[in-house]
Parts: structure tokens; sequence; C-alpha cells
């Protein structure tokens, strides 16, 4: 189960905390990434924390703004959006895939369970 919060309305230049409470992952190749979509455009991930490797990975269009992070005695995965800007909002979406790939972490027909999402606006 997926679940986000965190989501809300904030001002240019603001910043923002999602958190995603992921319980019954317990496989040593999950990965969690966020997402987001917005009205009119394609779904696009933006961060993912591989438990295998320990790492994460941001997408260039955030890398600098966003990190991702992960407490696994929460069962947390933390989204921190810096420096947030109008083109940001969007629906976000928190996504687990069981067996996760390196090379498909952006590809979201690959994540196998989905939470209901968080609506992030700015303004400008």
């Amino acid at each position: 189960q997926l679940v986000e919060s965190g989501g809300g309305l904030v001002q240019a230049g603001g910043s923002l905390t999602l958190s995603c409470a992921a319980s019954g992952f317990t496989s040593d190749g999950y990965g969690i990434g966020w997402w987001r979509q917005a009205p009119g455009k394609e779904r696009e991930g933006v961060a993912c924390f591989v438990r295998s490797d320990g790492e994460s990975y941001i997408s260039n269009s955030v890398k600098g703004r966003f990190t991702i992070s992960n407490d696994n005695a929460k069962n947390l995965v933390v989204l921190q959006m810096n420096n947030l800007k109008p083109e940001d909002t969007a629906v976000y979406y928190c996504a687990a895939d069981s067996r996760i790939i390196l090379s498909s972490i952006w590809n979201w027909l690959n994540y196998d369970y989905w939470g209901q999402g968080t609506l992030v606006t700015v303004s400008s």
C-alpha cells in the first residue's frame, strides 16, 4: 500500500515535502519512485529510490531542486522539493516496482503499485 501526503499550494521559490508511506514492500529488489502528471501532459518520473543499491536517482528536469530520501524505520520515502516553479504544478504520485531494473526506473509501465496522488500547485 502506498499513501502520499504533503501536497498543497506554495508560491514560486518555495518548498514542499511529500511523504510516501509504503507498507508491504520487504524484498530487496523494490524501488519507490515519485512521478507527476500535469493536465494535458504525460506522466513524468522525477525521483526514485532503489533498495538493492541504496541509491537515489533524480531526473534531469528537477536535479538540483528535488531530493529523495528513505526512512526504513518508518517505511517512508520522502520527496523534498525546493525552489519550486509554476511548471512543477502537477499531481504527484508515489509508485512501487517490486523488481526494479535500473535501466527502466523512468518507465512508469514497470511500476506495479500506485498511490492515490497528491496535488502540488505552485503559484507565480
